[in-house]
């Protein structure tokens, strides 16, 4: 293991013998020979990886596809069949919820108990425990058996205790999924703030939006295999297509999708715009109708990559429906240099707004559209973003439903375009992710009255 190392995972699988019935069980056992009376399921098959100090790591993927029995592993609870895996740092590991509470004990014995557990000596716990009591906000009933708590108090006490012992490695399985908005909120601020000092994080979740913006690399896990590891949002668009290509297969077989006219599909893009059906790492859909171009200009209508603030951006999507269909869709996602969703809008969104009566117009929703018709969206909008680099992300669906719940996408690409906002810094200046074109007025108090001399900024 190098000297930044604290995660070391060489050749890891873990195998389960599934048993039919307990008599089975019973049978390998006393039955003498090689014969098996189970079946293998191997959660983890020969994983590989390296984590160096200070990285935060997420782990994503399907339901069973390994994450929390890899964690377990990594943590010391659970053994491999096969392979080893070096640890150098104290763990601090949330892997299921109350994991490490005695039921009858109160929160207070646990949190004392927790820190022997992970060999802190109880001098050292007193110090810290007014701490561990304040972050996990629970008032009264820190002396209460922890039986009585709600799955939210026993998450609030559990990360407590790990968050505030300040460990060198910090595993979290899904468990903040639990707590409540607010303190979500708390703990991710803390998972920053342990980051910045140098923790290295690992956790597993279901949000890829947080995988792509919390973590600098990711790991995907399939049947219990790592089929992608690098970059988050590499990894988190992996994720995607592949949970795209599910989904297709699923639409296909509810809706009967016929795919065996691909070639005819692509002459038509071929004879009327003289494109080739696009195919790279950035992309993904069912290419029943796809994105041809993108563009972004100024009001002037000249291709513009600079924008100020209260400048208008205009963004264009040319798009080409390769069949006949209806209750289409064409949206787009911004986001900033760090991966942050900053907005998505889309012609469902207009659409939503003109059933609901709030904005006036034709809805595209339910157009039938022709196979082979062009179709152009254009999204303008005043530039109130902060100073960064902006990602354009853009998507051609098919909205099953018109709220957003049934979706089947037949393009999207990732990094589509990308635009910058700069600012006059003595002309009008803000700071943020966003301007809420705030005022500020100073009024002069004299004897508790105002004085209206009205000083507007």
């Amino acid at each position: 293991m190098s000297s930044n190392s604290v995660i070391k995972v060489e050749n890891i699988s873990k195998c389960y013998q599934i048993y039919d019935s307990p008599q089975d069980r019973l049978k390998q056992l006393l039955v003498p020979g090689d014969k098996k009376f189970y079946k293998e399921f191997w959660a983890l098959n020969n994983i590989s990886f390296d984590i160096q100090k200070g990285e935060a790591i997420g782990i994503i993927g399907r339901n069973g596809s390994g994450k929390s029995t890899l964690l377990q592993i990594i943590s010391g609870t659970l053994a491999p069949t096969s392979g080893k895996v070096e640890v150098n740092g104290r763990i601090a590991a949330l892997l299921e919820l109350g994991s490490g509470f005695n039921p009858e004990y109160t929160g207070r014995e646990n949190v004392y108990l927790n820190g022997s557990i992970l060999g802190i000596p109880r001098k050292e716990m007193e110090i810290i425990f007014d701490d561990i009591a304040e972050f996990a906000d629970i008032g009264d009933f820190i002396d209460q058996p922890v039986k009585t708590y709600s799955s939210g108090m026993m998450v609030r006490l559990a990360f407590a205790v790990q968050a505030c012992i300040e460990p060198e490695i910090l595993i979290v399985d899904e468990a903040l999924a639990v707590g409540d908005m607010l303190f979500q909120k708390r703990c991710f601020s803390r998972m920053k703030a342990l980051a910045e000092k140098g923790t290295t994080l690992l956790f597993v979740t279901h949000d890829i939006e947080l995988v792509r913006t919390f973590t600098s690399r990711a790991i995907l896990l399939n049947s219990g295999e790592i089929v992608k590891e690098g970059p988050s949002a590499d990894v988190v668009l992996e994720y995607r297509k592949r949970m795209h290509q599910e989904e297709s297969a699923y639409y296909q077989g509810v809706l009967g999708t016929n795919q065996s006219n691909t070639t005819e599909e692509t002459n038509i893009v071929n004879d009327e715009s003289n494109l080739e059906l696009i195919t790279s790492e950035n992309e993904f859909g069912d290419k029943d109708g796809i994105i041809l171009d993108v563009r972004i200009s100024d009001s002037n209508g000249n291709d513009c990559n600079m924008f100020y603030p209260g400048e208008q951006i205009k963004i264009d999507i040319t798009c080409m429906a390769l069949k006949n269909m209806q209750n289409l869709n064409i949206g787009l996602r911004l986001r900033n240099k760090t991966g942050i969703k900053i907005y998505s809008w889309g012609s469902l969104n207009q659409d939503i707004s003109i059933w609901s009566g709030r904005a006036g117009g034709k809805t595209f929703w339910d157009q039938e559209i022709e196979r082979g018709t062009k179709l152009e969206a254009s999204f303008v909008f005043q530039c109130n973003l902060g100073v960064d680099l902006y990602e354009v992300q853009v998507l051609f669906a098919q909205e099953l439903d018109r709220y957003y719940r049934e979706e089947r996408m037949l393009h999207w690409i990732d990094e589509a375009a990308f635009f910058q906002v700069n600012m006059k810094q003595q002309e009008y200046f803000f700071g943020g992710a966003c301007d809420l074109q705030m005022k500020s007025e100073i009024n002069a108090l004299v004897q508790n009255e105002k004085v209206k001399k009205g000083f507007v900024l």
